[in-house]
């Protein structure tokens, strides 16, 4: 089951602390995706910090997203849902 994105914050070194809809909150390294095509331009520090929740996801301006699957299955768990 997909959660929705509800919160996204840029954090140092290409990461984003992502909070999804049923409380769980993840830390994710977008660091081994700037090597596609689709992610270089967010190799700009100032790109990459504007990432916003679009739809349930995090997205970037330029049409850039990232499956919200994806981040909550590669991310690091930081606290248990509904602790």
């Amino acid at each position: 089951m997909t959660h929705d994105v509800i919160s996204v914050r840029s954090l140092p070194d290409y990461e984003l602390l992502v909070s999804f809809e049923d409380g769980e909150q993840r830390r994710f390294s977008v660091k081994p995706y700037l090597g596609f095509p689709a992610y270089q331009p967010l190799a700009e520090p100032s790109r990459f910090t504007a990432a916003h929740v679009f739809n349930g996801t995090v997205a970037w301006p330029g049409d850039i997203d990232i499956s919200p699957d994806t981040l909550y299955i590669a991310g690091e768990r930081l606290n248990p849902a509904n602790s």
